[in-house]
């Protein structure tokens, strides 16, 4: 063989793309949003969302309007495209209108810190306009930042709780739940921000751990003859003082205190303690109390049921006010902790609320303003007025104390309801407010058996059915009324003196088409005689509702203003989507106001998701220096690498973000990109149009791969459909890596690159890549939004510009044949085997590939020899080595026994022994494809094999030095 001869260059089919290998997705991504907007691309998708044959709406939970989007927001909005996405695909109906939150605390609070002011020092109308002002410029921005994710909606027509329409359907279903006899104004204690000086919902507070001073007060009995007649039957002295023991975390409330409750079914113990007096508690806490008030001498001298209990002792002395207070009965006391004895104040509690006033007919007491100060002194050795309630605590315990009546005092940790805005402590206070009354009409249960009828709604995860059920069970009347500026007015006249509700129908919809047409500031920019012109004969005698609505009755009416009317999607939805904190949110609010109006649920699936932690799952805050902006991870990353995190997390939990998990999925993603571009790259010259072969005449693992993928899409859909977009994530990963890259690519290197380029065999492969990249893009599309994009538009793979005007062609992945697939599975376990034997090989330098090898095969299986001999081929070609045989282990090398399963026919899986050895192949290696072949050095041109011999042939030979 001469110099010449060996310099020769030989032509093969090496991968040809336009498909960049670096992604510089920071780069790229916003070229591409440019490319969109200038073909119209998302109005055209929108155009097509709204021709879908089957409907499917996610009707969007409203941000507020406030800030810059955090990294709960991208992952929240991202899961809804990605749905949306999926379903625009599919053929469906699904108009996608974002919308935002645009009244309530968070933009007040910035505005009035900006302004340096009180709510109570600037003008309403002035400062509502600064507030609209400042809501849509947060939109504006949100909008961009939700863009620059890549989601798709009708961004120019969104919907704005500030919106006049919206504010006119606010209005609109306030009045249909007033004369539907659900609204009701009236007082009752709700939980109260001394700082916003506002009152707040349950779905505005947060829960957070809190140590108080708790104390043990005693309360002396009713001064009079049965009580003295009683204690005297028990052998107790006249002058002896007797107390009913009580425990509170609450001090600051005992100036409210009218009442004390006993279970009717706890033992309570009558005790001497010696100078400490006698003493009522529950007798199951003797030991305890014993312990922690330090009673030196304790008797019992009584026992008895607090059924009895009450009947003898049915009234007690306030500890510091002249005050006679009853004694009462109620189911939640229990003997685990504090006394067994509950204080009772109907002004500052719920329970108390209910169990005192509404069932006992105890009078509401609430001797505290709206910045949480005593409005009243008790006695003049009690000065509480002006003091905040939090204060009081100490000099309450301090007069117990001096009285002679505090028994003792512990900490106790609890958790305490936090205002969700300016994460103060909040109070309970008693003050007239419009309430939605949620046991009308049964309501609360209609609602309870409609959160758990699965024909009605179905919940993912499954469990949040039960969670927002038990809410449900227990949450008080739905406070409506807010004591601030910014929202939609309380549109209701009333008397002044007599504070009779005035409304007829004619003013309704004077109000609702004002709204409609001016807004809702024209309800303080017009006096009560414009709104009542022509109504009544004194309009000077009423007064307009200053108060306003609560945000969460914005949100929660929204399928009336967004489902129903304003743009007319229809309702119900079929989604709802938001963290798993809406279940006491909008969850609640909107299932609440649509069974009252509707009686059903405004959806059919709801889907929660968890909240984003750190690398270490805690809770980011800029305290600690772990919060991730999604606008920085775009900057560095690309949002497809965000949007590629969000599909890889198991959203039912919390989903952890940091930036080494960043890292890995950047990596993660280079080699999903990196499978397209070979891909890409290996059907350059292929023509679908004259080039696709029929699944039938395709080779063996062609067929292999294709069933194979049908098996992983059909998959990678059912998850799109039960919204399991981790596993969809990690089907397409794995079937990227272990089936293509790892397997069926490497396999097919020797036909894509050395066959004739119109070779039968090779025009197969293509074929199957063809399909597999059309069919793995339109899998990924909802996900990897811009990569999927840059995919499609690498390669003539429809007459569509761009993958997101496809529906999904199901064809690319139903192809299935059962023996290639059994075939190619045994081959690949074999491979499994064999890799790590040639491995072995390659690190000690024996050999530099596997086609530098050849195996010998050996088992007492004849099934398995049989099946082995009869695919030699795909074998040879599988195992990619250079030559097969079958019988003894030569006594050159050694031989490795592996137990081998396999499944020789459908259905019966089975395990055998096969021996295998590794040997240098024999003959010589062909200067093109690198395989030993026997011929090689007997043809015209020595360095090639018989099938690169008759290639070059055909192609022409290129020679060069």
């Amino acid at each position: 063989m001469n110099e010449q001869t060996k310099k020769k260059k030989y032509r093969v089919n090496l991968p040809q793309t336009s498909f960049p290998m670096k992604a510089s997705l920071a780069v790229r991504e916003p070229e591409c949003l440019k490319l969109w907007e200038s073909e119209g691309l998302e109005k055209r998708v929108l155009e097509k969302a709204k021709q879908g044959k089957k409907k499917f709406i996610l009707h969007d939970g409203p941000p507020y309007a406030n800030g810059h989007i955090h990294i709960g927001h991208a992952l929240n909005k991202t899961l809804k495209d990605i749905i949306v996405r999926f379903k625009t695909h599919q053929g469906c109906q699904t108009t996608y209108v974002p919308g935002w939150d645009c009244h309530g605390l968070p933009i007040e609070h910035t505005l009035l810190k900006e302004m340096g002011k009180k709510k109570d020092h600037v003008d309403q109308l002035e400062f509502r306009k600064k507030a609209r002002e400042y809501a849509g410029k947060y939109v504006d921005i949100q909008k961009k930042e939700f863009q620059r994710l890549g989601v798709f909606g009708d961004w120019d027509h969104p919907y704005l709780t500030m919106s006049f329409p919206y504010q006119a359907a606010i209005a609109r279903s306030f009045y249909e739940l007033y004369d539907k006899g659900y609204i009701f104004r009236g007082e009752k204690p709700v939980y109260w921000c001394m700082s916003c000086e506002t009152a707040l919902a349950e779905a505005e507070l947060e829960y957070q751990d809190k140590t108080s001073q708790a104390i043990f007060a005693a309360f002396p009995t009713a001064n009079d003859t049965t009580v003295h007649d009683f204690f005297s039957g028990l052998g107790v002295k006249k002058d002896v003082p007797c107390f009913f023991l009580i425990w509170t975390t609450t001090p600051w409330t005992l100036p409210a205190n009218v009442g004390i409750a006993l279970n009717r079914d706890l033992d309570y113990g009558i005790y001497d303690a010696g100078r400490d007096g006698i003493l009522i508690f529950a007798a199951v806490l003797e030991e305890k109390l014993k312990e922690k008030l330090k009673l030196e001498t304790v008797k019992k001298l009584h026992q008895l049921k607090g059924s009895e209990l009450r009947h003898r002792l049915g009234h007690y002395q306030h500890p510091f006010i002249e005050r006679t207070g009853r004694v009462i009965l109620a189911d939640y006391v229990s003997g685990e902790d504090g006394t067994g004895i509950v204080h009772i104040a109907p002004g500052h509690g719920e329970e108390d609320y209910v169990c005192g006033h509404v069932q006992n007919q105890l009078d509401i007491i609430s001797p505290v303003n709206y910045r949480g100060q005593f409005t009243e002194d008790f006695g003049k050795d009690l000065k509480l007025k002006g003091i905040n309630v939090f204060d009081a605590n100490q000099t309450i315990v301090d007069h117990l104390r001096s009285a002679g009546q505090l028994r003792g005092l512990e900490k106790h940790g609890h958790s305490y309801p936090f205002c969700w805005r300016c994460q103060t402590p909040v109070i309970v206070r008693s003050t007239p407010q419009w309430f939605l009354n949620v046991d009308h009409e049964k309501l609360r249960d209609r609602v309870i058996q409609i959160i758990q009828d699965k024909k009605e709604t179905r919940w993912f995860p499954d469990w949040g059915k039960n969670r927002i059920s038990k809410m449900m069970e227990t949450r008080p009347d739905w406070c409506l009324s807010r004591q601030r500026l910014w929202g939609v007015p309380i549109p209701v006249v009333y008397h002044k003196e007599t504070g009779e509700v005035f409304l007829n129908d004619r003013l309704k919809e004077k109000v609702i088409n004002t709204f409609e047409t001016e807004g809702a500031d024209a309800w303080f920019s017009k006096s009560v005689k414009d709104w009542l012109a022509g109504e009544v004969k004194d309009p000077e005698a009423y007064q307009l509702e200053t108060d306003i609505l609560d945000v969460w009755f914005d949100s929660g009416v929204s399928h009336q203003a967004v489902l129903e009317h304003g743009y007319e999607l229809g309702f119900p939805s079929e989604l709802y989507l938001e963290g798993s904190d809406q279940h006491r949110g909008w969850f609640q609010t909107s299932l609440i106001t649509a069974v009252a109006l509707r009686g059903r649920s405004p959806f059919s699936h709801v889907l929660t998701h968890g909240f984003v932690v750190d690398g270490q799952g805690k809770k980011m805050s800029k305290s600690q220096g772990n919060v991730v902006s999604p606008q920085d991870v775009m900057k560095k990353y690309g949002a497809d690498i965000l949007r590629l995190w969000v599909s890889s997390c198991d959203t039912n939990n919390d989903i952890r973000m940091s930036p080494e998990i960043l890292e890995r999925m950047s990596e993660a993603y280079r080699k999903i990109r990196n499978t397209f571009r070979y891909l890409l790259g290996n059907i350059a010259d292929f023509d679908p149009a004259r080039h696709v072969a029929a699944f039938t005449k395709l080779d063996s693992v062609d067929q292999w791969v294709l069933s194979r993928f049908h098996e992983a899409a059909t998959e990678v859909v059912q998850c799109y459909e039960q919204f399991k977009f981790h596993r969809i994530y990690q089907l397409i990963y794995e079937f990227c890596i272990n089936d293509l890259s790892a397997f069926y690519l490497d396999v097919l290197k020797d036909r894509l690159y050395c066959h004739h380029p119109e070779d039968p065999r090779r025009r197969s492969s293509q074929t199957a890549l063809f399909m597999i990249t059309k069919g793995l893009c339109q899998l990924a599309a909802p996900i990897l939004v811009f990569t999927a994009d840059e995919v499609w538009r690498s390669f003539k793979f429809g007459n569509e510009k761009s993958i997101h005007e496809t529906d999904w062609e199901q064809k690319l992945w139903q192809e299935f044949s059962a023996q290639p697939y059994r075939t190619w599975n045994a081959v690949r376990e074999i491979r499994r085997h064999t890799d790590l034997m040639i491995e072995k090989l390659r690190e000690t330098k024996t050999i530099g590939s596997s086609l530098d090898c050849r195996l010998i095969f050996q088992s007492e299986s004849e099934i398995l020899l049989k099946f082995m001999k009869s695919h030699e081929a795909e074998l040879k070609q599988g195992l990619m080595v250079s030559a097969i045989e079958f019988g003894a282990p030569e006594a050159s090398g050694a031989a490795q026994a592996v137990e081998l399963a396999w499944q020789p026919v459908e259905g019966s899986q089975r395990t055998d022994k096969l021996t295998v050895q590794v040997l240098k192949a024999k003959g010589e290696k062909c200067a093109r494809c690198w395989k030993y072949e026997p011929e090689v050095g007997s043809l015209k041109d020595p360095l090639l094999c018989e099938r690169c011999f008759e290639v070059e042939n055909k192609l022409g030979v290129r020679s060069g030095t």
